[in-house]
């Protein structure tokens, strides 16, 4: 580990630790001075460029790394400028290159050999410590200003449901003036078995409420959706989150969770009446659907509406409204993805010859 010190209340790690703490004058000055001298010191500053990017939140292997490595191939075909920064220390290896590498701050290794803890525990107290040497991240992502930045985050569930050190972090970036939005990836074979796509739900409203950012929720690995399973419903009926007593019906046809049907109903009561998630499906490999998704993620960190493209105003307002094409759709993508059933007719017709 290298860096800054260890939060309140743990155990500082065996090694050499010099936190870095910002210095200023303006404490020092008599009363209404420090006023002034801010006021002086902002207005002679030269502007800085508002600073766009995705923090990639998701439970682990919903495919993190491999979105933003598609998504930054992507943004650099359309022109952008952008970084990719790994605040993951247990990304070993990563297929893209680190504008910005946690790894330099403290790893997850260094702290389960040095503190004796779990690779859960662990990456708790990587985040904590990446809390606590904030100046650290600020100092690393200066010379990104003006960039388009995505933030490959730990797939530790709890980090983004309970835990408030990435929280934190996301909070004190949108200080800096850092506008993210946050990308949660949740693996799409989830909708074939009808108990997992509602813990998944529970799981995404839980995540939208405690990170606070604006949020995109995104069906990954839509090549593989069937892998485990059929969809009982149309693509649309996930997608959208429309009425879930019909998953209830599956559900109490399982001897098992025949017993807590009214646990699972008090569950999709609660989601329904929050009535905030809904879902993007995402190919990383087809760039009409990563197209689709960079679109809801502009519109819901206010990309769309700058300079950055020079937009017109048919094109913002589109964006406002959520214009959206046939081809892009979640029809178009159903079609592309899943067998229809006429075909599926077709193959059970000749496997029975």
């Amino acid at each position: 580990m290298h860096g800054g010190g260890g939060t309140s209340g743990r155990r500082a790690p065996p090694v050499s630790i010099r936190r870095r703490r910002l210095r200023g004058m303006v404490s020092s000055c008599p009363d209404g001075t420090a006023a002034a001298v801010t006021a002086m010191a902002s207005a002679s500053a030269p502007a800085v460029p508002t600073t766009f990017g995705q923090a990639v939140i998701g439970p682990p292997g919903s495919g993190k790394t491999t979105y933003c490595l598609g998504m930054s191939t992507f943004l650099a075909g359309l022109g952008r400028r952008v970084a990719v920064v790994n605040l993951d220390p247990a990304n070993e290896g990563t297929p893209y290159a680190c504008a910005v590498d946690i790894g330099e701050l403290v790893t997850l290794p260094d702290v389960m050999e040095a503190l004796k803890l779990g690779p859960n525990g662990g990456l708790v107290y990587c985040m904590e410590y990446l809390e606590a040497n904030l100046d650290w991240l600020h100092d690393r992502l200066a010379p990104f200003r003006g960039h388009y930045l995505l933030f490959d985050c730990p797939g530790q569930v709890e980090l983004c449901t309970h835990h408030g050190a990435l929280r934190s972090v996301f909070a004190q970036l949108g200080r800096w003036g850092f506008r993210l939005t946050a990308a949660h990836l949740v693996d799409s074979h989830y909708c074939t078995d009808p108990a997992k796509f509602i813990s998944v739900l529970c799981t995404s409203l839980s995540t939208m409420l405690h990170v606070e950012l604006p949020h995109v929720n995104i069906l990954s690995k839509m090549d593989l959706i069937e892998q485990f399973g059929k969809l009982a419903f149309n693509l649309d009926y996930y997608t959208e989150v429309l009425d879930l007593s019909y998953l209830l019906d599956h559900l109490a046809s399982d001897p098992f969770f025949r017993h807590y049907r009214q646990l699972n109903e008090k569950l999709v009561q609660l989601i329904e009446d929050y009535s905030l998630v809904s879902f993007i499906p995402l190919n990383i490999q087809d760039k009409e659907s990563v197209q689709r998704v960079l679109q809801a993620v502009d519109k819901a960190n206010g990309y769309c509406f700058g300079v950055a493209e020079q937009r017109s105003l048919e094109a913002m307002m589109s964006a406002a409204v959520g214009a959206d094409f046939h081809f892009t759709s979640t029809l178009g993508i159903q079609e592309k993805y899943l067998p229809s059933a006429e075909e599926e007719a077709l193959e059970q017709e000749d496997m029975h010859l």
